[in-house]
């Protein structure tokens, strides 16, 4: 018989996630605030001996722009929307004041030595895998140096998730030759699906989700997606949204993981809880103290039910 599992994973991007939905220069100090509270994710992490995956862009194994431009593939994305582009944005930022926004090797080597914690990818360049004008050949040419920059310090890169959750099947080949053993997909639900177009319903349905709606996110081992005999897609189940300061909506939030949680460690199934460093950025004592919550109800259901916590690496069907 199986154990049910915690997995968690966090979209590590600082800048490189979100340059083209915000000003950086009103975001200085939510940066800072996300560097200076990720050694407080590893304490924590350690505490309660839960292992988790950092889904990390590759930009930010960079130490500065000098090696950041010495590190532009040959082939690039070529997005219809120009927008999109981290190397247009990023050429157009370089300052000595910017680099503490996109770079961050020493947070890296933290997260590598702290027990239980896989470094994976987002791809190098935080890359749009369902947008237009992106290509097969500069997909290839992003896990490449990803990988690359990786490999300079000693990391092996086995987890990938793919950036605004642009599960795009047409790369898995790309992916397994590039020495991948798992990918995360998104929940089945509809308004998960074709994240690239993301109407206001389906914001909406997936705002909605995070307080009500059906127990349907914890899955068993036979519903981890088998694409090959090397690589598998584990599906993501719930975005933990960061404190919003509405104390009502906020413990409607924790109650529905935790009964969430408690389903997975009854029923042998699996749990992935995912979020991104920076979603703590506001508030982060506050956003920590209800993270250690759920890790603390984590550690009553090992206790009970002896349920497992995994990295994505870690979580793997029979025979693989």
């Amino acid at each position: 018989m199986e154990n049910g599992s915690l997995v968690i994973s966090l979209d590590f991007e600082l800048l490189w996630g979100v340059f083209d939905k915000v000003d950086y220069n009103e975001k200085i100090d939510y940066f800072e605030n996300t560097r200076q509270l990720i050694p407080s994710l590893l304490q924590l992490f350690d505490k309660y001996d839960v292992h988790s995956t950092w889904a990390t862009v590759g930009m930010l194994f960079n130490n500065n722009w000098d090696e950041w431009n010495a590190n532009i593939p040959e082939y690039l994305p070529n997005y219809n929307n120009e927008n999109l582009s981290a190397y247009r944005f990023g050429k157009s930022i370089q300052s000595k004041k910017t680099e503490k926004l996109c770079f961050a090797p020493d947070l890296i080597k933290s997260i590598k030595n702290t027990k239980g914690q896989e470094i994976g990818t987002h791809t190098y360049s935080h890359y749009y895998c369902l947008e237009l004008g992106q290509d097969s050949l500069a997909f290839k040419a992003d896990l490449e140096k990803a990988t690359k920059l990786a490999s300079n310090l000693e990391i092996e890169l086995k987890s990938l998730v793919f950036p605004r959750n642009q599960y795009n099947s047409a790369y898995l080949e790309i992916c397994e030759k590039s020495g991948l053993n798992v990918v995360r997909t998104n929940p089945d639900n509809w308004y998960w699906q074709n994240t690239q177009k993301d109407s206001l319903i389906q914001k909406i349905f997936r705002t909605g989700d995070a307080y009500f709606g059906l127990q349907d996110k914890t899955y068993k081992s036979s519903e981890i997606h088998r694409f090959s005999s090397q690589i598998t897609g584990q599906k993501a189940s719930r975005l933990l949204r960061p404190y919003s300061g509405k104390k009502f909506l906020d413990s409607l939030k924790l109650q529905r993981i935790y009964r969430e949680m408690e389903y997975a460690a009854q029923h042998e199934e699996h749990y992935h809880l995912w979020w991104h460093p920076h979603n703590f950025g506001d508030s982060p004592a506050k956003n920590i103290r209800e993270l250690e919550g759920i890790l603390g109800f984590y550690k009553k259901l090992k206790d009970k039910y002896n349920m497992q916590s995994l990295n994505m690496n870690e979580l793997k069907p029979k025979g693989f």
